[in-house]
Parts: C-alpha cells; structure tokens; sequence
C-alpha cells in the first residue's frame, strides 16, 4: 500500500517500496505516484516519498529553480527554492535561463512547458526569458512571451529586439490565420431562398434540383437525369462607407486586447466599405493607422505602460469621424481613467446624441474577460454606450451588421 503510514507504524514499514526494493538486494523502482506526490509536496515530503531519482529529480530541479522563488512556499517549507538551503554538500550548480528552458523542453510535455513558460514571464518577471538572445532563440513562440517583449522591449539592446521579432512574427501569423475567415465570414452574404441564374458550384442547391428533376428517374439505372440544375442566390450587403476607430489602452494591463486589436484592425483595413483607424494612448495619443497593414511593426512601435487619459483619446478619435451616422468607436480600456472622467462622459454622450456608435470594451481578445472600473462603465453606459466585452469576431460580426444594415438599428 503507497499511502502514508500513521506514526505509529514500525520504521520498515514506513519506507517507500523504491527503498525496500533497494534493500533486498534488487534495482529501486519508483513508485510513479509517489514520485508525483514529491514533486508537488517538495523535499519536506521525502521522508514518506523517499528522495527522487534520474528525471524525476531533474524534473524537481526545474521546478524547484522557478517555484522556489515564492516566498510563501518557502516559509512554509514545501519547495526549497533556489536560494535556500539543500541538504549535503553535493547540490547541482544554479541554473541559467538558457539551461533551464533547455531542460523543461526536455523533461516535460508542451502544454506544461507552456505553464512554465508563462509563470516564468507573468508571476516571476524572469526578464532573462524576453532580454537574452539566447533564451530568445530557444523559447516557444506564444501569446504570454509576446505580451511580455511589448512590456520589456524598450529594456532590449537592437539584437535583443531583433530576436524578440521572430516571436512578434509568428504569434501574430497564428493569429491573422485564425482571425482572417471569421471577419470574411461575417462580411460575406449568407444564402437566399430566392433561386439564381447564376450557376456556381458553391450555391448548388441539392433538394430544390431533385425535386424538380424526379420527373426524369430512370429506375433501371437508378440515377437521376439532371436537366435543370437549381442554385441559391445569395444576399449582398449594400456597403455605404462606413468609418471604424478603434482607440486602444496601451497601459500595461491591455497587453493582450493591444495585441488582438492590431490584428483585428489589420483584417478589417482592406475590407470595402470600411475606413479603419488605429489609435494606440496611455497619456499621450498616437495615430497608428499608417502601420495598420503591418501589425508587426505596429506592435514593435506599441510601448506599454504609463498613465491613462482615456478622455483625451476619445476627444482625438471623435475628431477623426467624418460621418457620425456611418461611425463607430470602440475604445478598448479598463477605464481606469486617470484624467477627466467627466469630460470623457460628456464627449461620448455628444457621440452619442450625433448617431455614432460607441463601443466601450474591457476586453478584446480570445477569453473577453472583462476586468475595468464599474463605476464609470456604468456611467458610460448611462451615456449611451455599449459597455462590456467582446472577442474579435464579435466585433467583427459587429461592424458587419452595422455595416450591412445601414445603422438602422442601435
């Protein structure tokens, strides 16, 4: 039995099996539940575990080199951390960055690596893991390492930056792939009841063409002569020039909604019947829009951190509306606001008043987990915004019934 033994039990009792089984004579054989239970506990539970061998003591090592930095774990003694004391005098050198990204690609499977990858950069602020070009060169490109090169890049000397590229580069490729057909989806007509004339594959319409051709069966066969082949029309949204402005919180906390409106405004920039402005503003407010094509480069200009006046920003953006009836702004922020929050309510009441539609969103990415200040949400909604959260398709879907129904409805 492999659970742990009440105090009272004889000490050969107590022994792990891997230290009875070394006792006998015969090779240790660990016990894969115990080993998983050491691994979690850390050293404080050896003594009912016994210790770790081969890569589960490597395993425990990595795990040891990032987790070992919580204070709380440490005082309670769970995991001796990197700094506290090992039993012995015969411990492994400290790692490196580079040695220890090695080793966790090596001794776990890729969704942990992930995790590791992500606790590092976000809970421990591991900068080594975004500032050294040769942790750069061996980490796996993913949202958490992007999110942390556009906090840390202005700590980046050019050949850092240069290496830090390659993860901007194949993030937002991975994201423009799964972005793309979900704004060409909701752009693109759906299928009509009504027939058509014009004959394209993609429009076959399989019951109306059967039924109209039963009359020409030919049992013998059993195959159906088709003479007049059916086909759906579909519906074309009637595109009047509509204009989108998309004004971005680039504080700190928006990494990841700054990340998913680049790539957005990217998809929608080239679409017909939509001018797309990109506004990036902590206290000051930048134009992006000329680098809208390009979010990489965008996103290499964005520099997170800083205060917030969202007021400011929402002036600038109500500024570039040619058309309000044919506008929406959508200001991406936590609305933590740091400068006028009366004038930012009146501004998007005037908005409002003149037929734009606004878009106050907490939130632009995949989880549309809205975190912001409810108070003034409240406020603007009162106001006559929209408030809360959306995914990019959504507001792709969103700009794309504005679009196509001519604003009619609000």
């Amino acid at each position: 039995m492999n659970s742990f033994e009440p105090e009272g039990t004889s000490e050969a009792a107590s022994q792990p099996a891997s230290a009875s089984a070394s006792a006998s004579g015969s090779a240790p054989v660990p016990d894969a539940s115990l080993e998983r239970w050491r691994l979690i506990l850390g050293s404080a539970a050896e003594r009912r575990t016994g210790a770790l061998h081969g890569s589960a003591a490597a395993q425990d090592a990595a795990l040891d080199w990032l987790y070992g930095r919580d204070e709380d774990l440490r005082r309670r003694g769970v995991r001796r951390g990197p700094g506290g004391p090992r039993e012995g005098g015969s411990e492994p050198s400290q790692l490196t960055a580079v040695d220890w990204l090695d080793d966790i690609h090596r001794l776990f499977p890729k969704e942990t690596v992930e995790r590791l990858e992500r606790d590092a950069v976000e809970q421990y602020e591991i900068h080594e893991i975004v500032t050294d070009p040769d942790v750069l060169a061996r980490v796996e490109p993913s949202q958490t390492l992007l999110r942390a090169v556009l906090r840390t890049k202005h700590l980046m000397s050019a050949d850092v930056l240069a290496a830090a590229r390659r993860i901007v580069e194949k993030v937002v490729r991975d994201l423009m792939e799964r972005l793309r057909p979900e704004v060409r989806r909701a752009f693109t007509g759906a299928r009509s009841r009504r027939p058509s004339l014009l004959p394209l594959a993609r429009d076959f319409d399989f019951r109306s063409t059967i039924r109209a051709n039963l009359a020409h069966y030919q049992p013998e066969e059993h195959r159906i002569l088709i003479q007049r082949p059916h086909f759906h029309s579909r519906t074309r949204r009637h595109l009047e020039q509509w204009q989108l402005v998309l004004l971005v919180d680039q504080s700190g906390s928006m990494a990841g909604s700054v990340i998913h409106s680049a790539v957005t405004a990217a998809c929608l920039f080239s679409l017909p019947g939509l001018k797309t402005h990109l506004v990036a503003f902590d206290t000051q407010v930048v134009d992006l829009t000329c680098d809208v094509t390009d979010p990489v480069e965008l996103l290499m200009k964005v520099q997170l951190g800083g205060g917030t006046d969202i007021a400011r920003a929402v002036d600038y953006g109500a500024g570039l509306i040619g058309n309000p009836r044919r506008s929406i702004v959508a200001v991406v922020s936590d609305f933590y606001e740091g400068g006028d929050s009366y004038r930012l309510v009146r501004t998007v009441r005037t908005m409002v008043g003149q037929g734009t539609t606004v878009l106050c969103l907490a939130a632009l990415d995949e989880e549309a987990d809205p975190v912001y200040d409810r108070a003034l949400g409240a406020r603007l909604a009162e106001a006559g915004a929209h408030v809360g959260a959306m995914t990019p398709g959504r507001l792709a879907e969103f700009v794309a019934e504005k679009v196509g129904s001519g604003g009619q409805s609000r």
